[in-house]
């Protein structure tokens, strides 16, 4: 693809100035100063199967059903991503931290029917199954665990028998989960690169992998790499409590999502990790 074309055709103006950004998953991404002086992220997937058009949805499924700040797309295709340039970087004080929570709280507030979504979407790249479901348990368990653990079988990251190891312990989930009053609105990949911050202030949430399940599996996400801690936690609770053995069990199970997405992508020392997991509850 002629990147400078493509844009300039998008967005029917010449392009002063790019250059290339790190991040993303999925293809290459630039920084484009236009000619009018506006400033946007480019993102170019030339691949044999291109999917910048799921992203494309699922940022605008956000602006158009919650508050939470996400870069507003200019223009989006299998190939070409086109998204308003947001200010920032990862590093979040505890203020940033607990705008951070006010701002997951209230994407959390935001239900629907069932879980999962009208259409799959995207992990890091790879896809994600969201077929609804009236039950959580069932959805993480089929949508999530099983499917991202047979994606790491078939690409040869994943043994089969730590698969069926899972699969034992999917049929016990029940011993450690509940059902949520409701779905919840989710980000559904909040690490740290995927959040901006200028100062104490929140500028975006970015890369999302959008669907309605549980605010757990979110709120355990952010404790895998690090990413917030008790500043946020503490103003979280506050808004919407999290019920007791959250942190001791409940956080390590949901993680395995996370976990197995890595496998897929990385295989390595998070094999070890969801065997860890695993070995802890008995499996």
């Amino acid at each position: 693809m002629d990147v400078r074309r493509a844009i300039e055709t998008a967005v029917n103006q010449p392009i002063a100035d790019i250059a290339p950004l790190s991040g993303g998953c999925v293809g290459q991404v630039y920084r484009v100063r236009l000619d009018d002086g506006e400033t946007l992220v480019a993102k170019v997937d030339d691949s044999a199967n291109p999917v910048l058009d799921v992203e494309a949805f699922m940022l605008r499924y956000l602006a158009d059903h919650s508050n939470l700040p996400v870069p507003m797309v200019h223009y989006g295709s299998k190939r070409l991503l086109l998204m308003a340039f947001l200010p920032g970087g990862s590093r979040f004080s505890s203020k940033a931290q607990e705008h951070a929570a006010d701002l997951l709280a209230a994407l959390h507030n935001i239900s629907a029917p069932a879980f999962g979504l009208e259409r799959d979407t995207l992990i890091g790249g790879l896809h994600q199954p969201n077929a609804q479901s009236l039950s959580w348990l069932d959805f993480f368990t089929e949508r999530r665990l099983l499917y991202m653990a047979g994606e790491g079988v078939r690409a040869g990251r994943l043994p089969q028998a730590m698969l069926e190891r899972l699969e034992k312990f999917c049929g016990r989930l029940d011993d450690w989960l509940a059902e949520p009053e409701r779905p919840s609105l989710l980000h559904g990949d909040v690490w740290t690169t995927n959040v901006l911050t200028v100062g104490d202030q929140i500028t975006g949430f970015i890369d999302p992998a959008v669907y309605y399940g549980h605010p757990e599996i979110e709120l355990a996400f952010t404790t895998l790499f690090g990413t917030f801690g008790e500043p946020f936690f503490g103003r979280y609770n506050e808004i919407r409590p999290i019920a007791p053995g959250f942190f001791e069990e409940r956080r390590d199970i949901y993680n395995l999502y996370p976990l197995l997405v890595h496998v897929r992508l990385f295989g390595g020392s998070y094999v070890g990790s969801v065997d860890h997991t695993l070995r802890r509850f008995g499996f």
